[in-house]
């Protein structure tokens, strides 16, 4: 349905704020259904077609389920989303709209429980996990991330990243990219590879790094991300194995850190993401900030999804929306004290 081939946008002043050299997004919200979701579900779902799959089947919080139910429909094939209470109620709503069978269960838990007997036993086609601890979305569309590191490649004239730095939730992402760059590398396209970073919210990947851990342990849930799509309390060991061997490394970001980046990229740079496309910002401001990165570096993020998927973060901490009459002086008042907006700067001579 047109995935990939996603720009590649510059960022320039939110590069001169971190004080780095480049800083590129690769804006997945450009995607049919808005999100990277859409690499791995069409992947997976031409496979499930050519294995002659009945019934494509997910548990998902918002992107992954609404990007099947997406390519789902359009093979033709029916489609089952598990969620849970609490998701984001837009992809809820677009998931629905793909003519999804969107269940949602009182504990998180319940939706591997769920849809695995479905796997099992009916021989569902699972493209996200199904038990647990997670191992990782379904294979074969894990396989479809890795075009992000073709077109990367691509977009730099063939001149590798210093740095990918990514939202991490399992890290299938991560892991399709690295696989991208290998292949590369093998085929003599690129002549060296990139470090990888890992934004995750609660220190999984951290935490296995900092103790030499031969897995991601599971970690306390400490707060309510707004970040619900990366917002899994253990990582992979294969998103670990990644790191490892990319020499890289993980960081753990917040609430305030996300918002005050997600009002940043929107207002000067002019693209608005879901909370969880902020994080990786976050990651390089910190490893900016510690010297783990010089200024000299070239940095890609992974921007995830449109921030319409989720605007009910931004909303909250904005202000009330101020209300004028017709008069064009309250106007102008209106516009200085709320706004700091200067009328006789601006006006044009």
């Amino acid at each position: 349905m047109g995935e990939g081939g996603t720009p590649l946008t510059p960022l320039p002043r939110a590069a001169s704020k971190i004080g780095i050299r480049d800083l590129y997004a690769k804006d997945e919200s450009r995607n049919p259904t808005w999100s990277f979701k859409d690499r791995l579900a069409s992947s997976a779902i031409s496979v499930a077609k050519e294995l002659g799959a009945r019934v494509i089947a997910s548990s998902s919080s918002g992107n992954a389920g609404a990007a099947v139910a997406a390519y789902a429909a359009r093979a033709g094939l029916p489609c089952i989303v598990f969620t849970f209470q609490g998701a984001a109620g837009p992809m809820l709503t677009q998931m629905r709209a793909y003519g999804a069978m969107v269940l949602s269960t009182r504990d998180k838990a319940d939706r591997w429980t769920l849809l695995e007997r479905g796997v099992r036993e009916f021989g569902w086609f699972p493209t996200s996990p199904f038990f647990g601890p997670a191992v990782g979305s379904n294979p074969f569309g894990i396989e479809g991330y890795k075009t992000l590191a073709y077109e990367v490649a691509e977009q730099l004239d063939w001149q590798v990243p210093d740095w990918c730095v990514l939202p991490i939730c399992y890290g299938d992402a991560m892991v399709g990219m690295w696989k991208g760059f290998l292949e590369m590398k093998a085929w003599g396209w690129i002549d060296r590879l990139p470090r990888m970073v890992a934004a995750e919210i609660y220190g999984s990947f951290g935490k296995a790094l900092a103790d030499n851990l031969a897995a991601p342990p599971a970690m306390p849930k400490t707060h309510e991300t707004l970040a619900v799509s990366i917002g899994a309390t253990q990582g992979t060991f294969q998103a670990l194995d990644v790191l490892r061997r990319s020499n890289g490394c993980a960081v753990s970001v917040s609430n305030a850190d996300l918002l005050r980046w997600q009002s940043t990229i929107a207002a000067q740079e002019g693209l608005y993401g879901e909370p969880s496309a902020l994080a990786p910002f976050v990651a390089v401001e910190h490893l900016r900030g510690t010297g783990v990165m010089s200024a000299g570096d070239r940095v890609v993020t992974l921007f995830t999804a449109a921030g319409i998927k989720d605007p009910d973060a931004t909303a909250r901490a904005l202000p009330e929306l101020p209300l004028v009459n017709g008069e064009f002086e309250t106007t102008l008042r209106v516009l200085a004290e709320q706004f700091g907006f200067d009328s006789v700067a601006t006006t044009k001579r």
